[in-house]
């Protein structure tokens, strides 16, 4: 069997940059099994599997290690393919994920792309020595979404200087954890680690920003933000908070086109 498959670097405007993910279109679903091997052999953070049914495409993220239930830039990565190389007109791609419901995805004039995510939902809490002592530092706040920490620190370079310890950051019970602050140029900055799915730290993580936004929304006091995440490609998104969901918007290239052979 061979299957197509578009590498895309996501939430940047250059090849290199961003945060990569592996997409293939399937003309029907192959077994949970086979789609883990394929993003294992892939390695990258998120390999994107899509099914078109009518006017929906029906789509599941895997890392090297687990199937997730939420994957920005794989989902933006996938609205790109869709979009530049599968001869789709319409302007809002329409997505459904068993785990996260229905996505939106909408394209606009700028070259820049639009994700309709649901709001994940906080609860603050009083601390956790095992996230402080595996981050290495005590941050202001510690939150939990649905399957991330959050810790809010005070400045920009505070979350370029995190050193954590890979080891204890698998051990934590959760995908993984974010780290964000005010940014000097931006409305707020952070980095995102998730060893416990084989990414140390991730480039870009759009659903993270699902997490972020309806904290720094009330703390600064707006609803469109813009934001970066300050990994070593680094990544340029521009946000909104609607409430229950949140827009999420960046731009994407094309790195490869190839031919997986199974």
């Amino acid at each position: 069997m061979k299957l197509k498959i578009y590498q895309v670097d996501a939430f940047t405007a250059k090849v290199f940059g961003g945060n990569p993910a592996a997409v293939c279109i399937l003309d029907g679903w192959l077994p949970t099994e086979i789609m883990q091997q394929i993003a294992q052999e892939n390695n990258l953070a998120e390999t994107a599997f899509l099914v078109q049914k009518n006017s929906t495409f029906e789509l599941r993220w895997f890392t090297p290690e687990i199937e997730v239930d939420l994957c920005g830039h794989a989902t933006l990565a996938s609205a790109f393919v869709i979009f530049n190389h599968y001869g789709y007109t319409e302007k809002t791609i329409r997505f459904f994920s068993s785990r996260s419901g229905e996505l939106l995805v909408t394209k606009k004039d700028n070259g820049w792309m639009t994700m309709d995510f649901p709001t994940d939902q906080l609860v603050a809490l009083q601390g956790n020595t095992a996230i402080d002592k595996a981050i290495g530092l005590t941050p202001l706040r510690t939150l939990k979404g649905k399957t991330d920490y959050l810790l809010i620190y005070n400045s920009q370079e505070e979350i370029e200087a995190i050193q954590p310890n890979f080891h204890l950051l698998d051990l934590l019970d959760c995908r993984g954890v974010i780290v964000s602050a005010p940014g000097k140029n931006v409305d707020f900055v952070s980095r995102f680690f998730a060893p416990k799915c084989g990414i140390p730290e991730d480039p870009v993580t759009g659903s993270a920003h699902t997490t972020m936004l309806p904290y720094w929304s009330k703390v600064l006091g707006k609803t469109q933000l813009a934001a970066k995440q300050l990994s070593k490609r680094s990544g340029d998104l521009q946000c909104e908070y609607l409430g229950e969901r949140v827009k999420i918007s960046g731009q994407a290239v094309l790195y490869l086109v190839g031919e997986i052979n199974i």
